[in-house]
């Protein structure tokens, strides 16, 4: 990528300063070796555990950075702030270790656990508004608010004290490891976090490559820098929430474009199963966003090969009722979950065919929806199949037709999950 300096480029004096001002708030998380992805990619895996923070992602740092520079005059009036719910914990806690009012906007699809948490950790400093469908449309609410209130914006990313703040987990990361670092994975929404690691590895650890990773149906950044400007996205699936945004930071554009080594998109997906993998077989929680560092080693498996890796964690505020979303969205992914429309003949012992010359001996059905209509000679179904080997889909769908049982295919069909999760 073009290596042009940046208007802004944070300094390394800023950053260190920052990790000055959060000591007393952000711990220093561990730096973690991972022995199964070690082992399963032939290299040294480490893990930052930004998960661990007191708010349970790495939003605290940049926060607390940004509201601590505040001016008297400026605490007095208050903050405004918008997030999908990390930077509103964030924020909310540095109010109430500040005693400085805030207002924190946050979409009206953000996971009831995040703004519970949100309001916990803010207590009587803070008001927490929903407003819109996206990141951006309570952004929008948010500076509204600002104008017309004289308060200040904390930006969860666009801001020098904001980057800054996040930079100091490249200070952690370098002071932790007894090794060269050669590849650090991070998670991009806004850009923040990895604006401000390339504040301090591309100037202490310049040899160190840093990979920006986005989920596949936001790609704002991986855009933006295909377009050579910050580019704004209309339509973005909004499932890993802390890092979808139609549009990155300016400052964080230009940081990225000029000192990101490469960006790459993981599929919901496989982000979905990585989750998985990562609470049933390492006890870790993690949030989509979380888990998208992790998700993108496969696509740079040959690369990484006996490397020191490091995979920054970003954060654990997961809603468990978004489970059975997860799950179905792993399994679609890996072709092990099909939907179909079946015509079920409207006869007596029709269902009973269709489960024993049908379904193979290790299929599932999961889902299933039927209303009998005596008028007609037949029936659709809705039909969720659960298949033990993906190689398993070709013959079911072949004895499903031979027995006039076919209707249609769903799972190419768009509006899928609007319908069945």
């Amino acid at each position: 990528m073009n290596t042009t300096e940046t208007a802004y480029f944070p300094a390394i004096k800023d950053i260190k300063e920052a990790a000055i001002t959060i000591q007393d708030v952000a711990m220093v998380t561990p730096l973690m070796n991972s022995v199964r992805y070690s082992k399963a990619y032939g290299c040294n895996v480490f893990l930052k555990r930004e998960d661990l923070q007191r708010v349970r992602s790495y939003k605290i740092r940049g926060a607390f950075n940004k509201i601590s520079s505040l001016t008297g005059k400026e605490r007095e009036r208050g903050v405004v702030c918008a997030s999908a719910g990390n930077h509103a914990q964030g924020v909310a806690f540095a109010c109430q270790h500040l005693k400085i009012q805030g207002t924190i906007y946050m979409p009206s699809v953000t996971p009831k656990q995040k703004v519970e948490q949100t309001e916990m950790f803010g207590g009587e400093f803070v008001n927490v508004v929903l407003e819109g469908d996206t990141f951006d449309d309570a952004s929008k609410a948010a500076v509204k608010l600002c104008k017309q209130k004289n308060k200040v914006f904390v930006h969860p990313f666009d801001d020098p004290k904001t980057i800054e703040g996040q930079g100091t987990i490249g200070l952690e990361i370098l002071q932790q490891s007894d090794q060269p670092i050669d590849y650090v994975f991070v998670a991009v929404g806004g850009g923040g976090l990895a604006s401000g690691l390339c504040g301090a590895l591309k100037v202490l650890s310049p040899k160190t490559k840093i990979i920006g990773v986005e989920p596949l149906g936001a790609p704002s950044m991986s855009t933006s820098t295909k377009e050579g400007r910050n580019t704004e996205i209309t339509n973005i699936d909004k499932f890993v929430d802390g890092a979808a945004v139609q549009r990155v930071g300016d400052l964080n554009f230009e940081i990225c474009k000029n000192h990101l080594d490469d960006m790459l998109t993981v599929p919901e997906g496989w982000v979905c199963q990585t989750i998985l993998d990562l609470y049933n077989r390492d006890a870790i929680v993690v949030e989509p966003a979380g888990a998208l560092t992790l998700a993108a080693l496969e696509e740079y498996k040959d690369k990484i090969e006996g490397k020191n890796i490091v995979c920054i964690v970003s954060g654990s505020n997961n809603d468990i009722t978004r489970t059975a979303e997860i799950k179905e969205r792993a399994l679609l992914y890996a072709s092990l979950k099909h939907y179909f429309i079946v015509r079920f003949p409207q006869r007596a012992g029709a269902l009973k065919q269709f489960v024993v010359e049908v379904l193979g001996p290790d299929d599932d059905i999961t889902h299933f929806e039927y209303s009998k209509k005596s008028s007609r000679e037949n029936g659709p179904a809705v039909v969720g199949i659960e298949l033990k080997h993906k190689e398993d889909l070709g013959p079911l769908i072949q004895r499903m037709k031979q027995y006039n049982f076919f209707g249609d295919y769903l799972n190419n069909k768009p509006d899928l999950f609007q319908y069945l999760i």
